[in-house]
């Protein structure tokens, strides 16, 4: 029986496997018109990183329901490969950007470099009581200053205003 193999035979075979691929297609989901943003509950996380931080540590309150968290972490020095204590905050803006409140105990600069490639002085903006320096990088901006022993960065690819409103948030 062997090398009597026709094509009728590949030809039934490959329609019995694509039969089970179609079925199997019917059922994944596949909704074009979902929301591909993955939003996280930030606020148990900031009140556990705010016991742990040694700094005064900011996370925003208020903020309206079209601002939707994305990303949150907390990091101990000791598990930062030299970075300080850090605390991430992540968002999508109303306009459909990325801002993210960035915060360690480690000097402006070194923050900056980290968070911002090739930025550069651009202004600044008054926000929750202080005066932020706008720094310009080549893919997106951030809004600096020095709280206490920490360096609080609000950024991201969100406009100046929209930086400015999540600074605003800050508690």
């Amino acid at each position: 029986m062997r090398g009597r193999q026709t094509v009728r035979d590949m030809v039934l075979s490959m329609l019995a496997v694509g039969f089970v691929v179609w079925i199997g297609y019917l059922f994944l989901p596949h909704d074009a018109n979902s929301d591909p943003v993955h939003v996280v509950e930030y606020r148990a996380a900031a009140a556990s990183a705010k016991r742990a931080a040694p700094y005064p540590l900011l996370s925003p309150e208020g903020l309206s329901g079209k601002w939707r968290a994305t990303s949150v972490s907390y990091t101990p020095a000791d598990l930062n490969s030299g970075k300080g204590n850090a605390w991430h905050l992540g968002f999508v803006t109303p306009s459909g950007q990325y801002a993210a409140v960035e915060q360690a105990d480690v000097p402006r600069d070194k923050l900056l470099a980290d968070k911002v490639a090739d930025g550069r002085p651009d202004g600044t903006s008054d926000a929750a009581g202080h005066v932020w320096d706008r720094v310009q990088g080549e893919k997106g901006r951030a809004l600096a200053v020095q709280t206490g022993s920490a360096t609080t960065l609000i950024t991201g690819t969100a406009s100046y205003e929209e930086l400015a409103e999540l600074a605003q948030a800050l508690k």
